[in-house]
């Protein structure tokens, strides 16, 4: 078969996603197997339970997986010298000067000491700036105070997203500023809060929204025309669904939080895109950042960022670090591979040592941190099917 793979090994990969569809598993999905110019797609199920049929460009909530395409944005941001990788960012985020970090993760919020240093550009890229999700804190019997108080500032960094509940970008950050940091700067990584704060470090620093930052720093050289916050073509748009006892429930319908624009363009879960608009970006990556980035920081995002004292936290689960570090805004593997997953139902993998790209897009959200079976499962096959 042209592309390196096998007649046998996509019918094998066809068998296993089509093992996964149901209306009490994944109503719906679309992956996209991608080796060289050769690119295969199915599109399997429905996008609601009893909808309509899935086809190639159907719409998903990619939640985490805009993550790596806000750093683009930045690191784009960062080649024309509008941002500073290494220079603190009090400049264009006030509201994240002079910081204060809590004695105890866990502990009360007026009981800090001074941050040892300013944040950095570089710090938010790679989730170490002080500020994030904690797997600890679902350890707790009662919620952590900072994680009450996130809340009442309509923050939504410690759970899914909810652009419902997120304010506009300048008081986001300003709500952000009140609360003190719950590691030092560089210290520790942490999840989710960098990508959020880089869509208004990135909006401040060219002066125009964020969504038209990423508008014309990636999508549009990428003609990555489906990839947005919000859709009107809600035709198009998946279902969103999460698991509950008596099965699948609703969780956000093709006419709710995604069928208008919101307050707060988050950068770290926001986006809507199809599996060949992701296959665009991949193949930036693949070729250090043509259209996009310059080499250098087309490679740094496929690079370990991250210091040994970083990880010696942890990360989301005790094995998180195991032959996987972060670069900027995503996960890369020490064979090279790199990507990251979304949590509303979508995997984004790539694999440079094997010119291999597998994105899988389902409707349902995942249960835990763990990568669901349907997705571990598409990913060996797509392996399988390589000559």
């Amino acid at each position: 078969m042209p592309g390196g793979l096998t007649y046998e090994g996509i019918e094998r990969l066809r068998e296993r996603a089509a093992e996964h569809v149901g209306d009490t598993r994944v109503p719906g999905l679309v992956a996209l197997l991608a080796r060289g110019d050769h690119v295969h797609v199915e599109a399997l199920g429905s996008l609601a339970v009893g909808g309509a049929p899935v086809v190639r460009d159907s719409l998903f909530r990619i939640a985490s997986v805009t993550k790596p395409i806000t750093a683009a944005a930045t690191l784009a941001l960062v080649d024309e010298g509008l941002v500073a990788l290494d220079e603190p960012v009090d400049e264009l985020l006030p509201e994240l000067a002079d910081r204060r970090v809590l004695a105890r993760m866990d502990g009360p919020l007026h009981e800090t000491v001074a941050a040892a240093r300013p944040i950095t550009a570089r710090d938010l890229l790679t989730f170490t700036f002080g500020f994030g999700l904690a797997m600890e804190m679902f350890a707790s019997p009662t919620p952590w105070p900072i994680v009450t108080a996130a809340d009442e500032l309509r923050l939504s960094t410690f759970g899914p997203p909810r652009r419902e509940v997120q304010p506009e970008a300048d008081t986001w950050i300003a709500n952000l500023g009140t609360l003190p940091l719950l590691a030092q700067p560089g210290e520790r990584w942490l999840y989710n809060t960098g990508a959020s704060v880089l869509g208004v470090l990135a909006s401040r620093a060219a002066g125009a929204p964020f969504a038209e930052v990423l508008r014309t720093r990636v999508l549009d050289p990428l003609g990555m025309r489906d990839t947005a916050f919000w859709t009107s073509h809600v035709d198009r748009l998946a279902t969103a669904y999460r698991s509950a006892p008596a099965g699948l429930v609703v969780w956000d319908a093709p006419d709710g939080e995604w069928s208008h624009p919101s307050a707060f363009d988050d950068g770290a879960a926001g986006l809507l895109s199809t599996v060949d608009d992701l296959l665009a970006f991949s193949r930036m990556l693949l070729a250090d950042g043509a259209a996009v980035l310059s080499a250098e920081s087309a490679r740094a995002m496929k690079t370990d960022q991250l210091t040994a004292a970083q990880k010696a936290h942890g990360g989301l689960g005790p094995a998180f670090f195991s032959g996987n570090s972060w670069s900027f805004c995503q996960s890369v593997r020490d064979d090279g591979a790199f990507g990251w997953n979304g949590g509303f139902g979508t995997s984004w993998h790539v694999d440079p040592s094997h010119d291999l790209v597998v994105i899988v897009m389902t409707q349902r959200m995942f249960d835990s941190p763990e990568t669901p079976p349907v997705h571990r499962d598409i990913q060996a096959a797509a392996y399988a099917a390589l000559a």
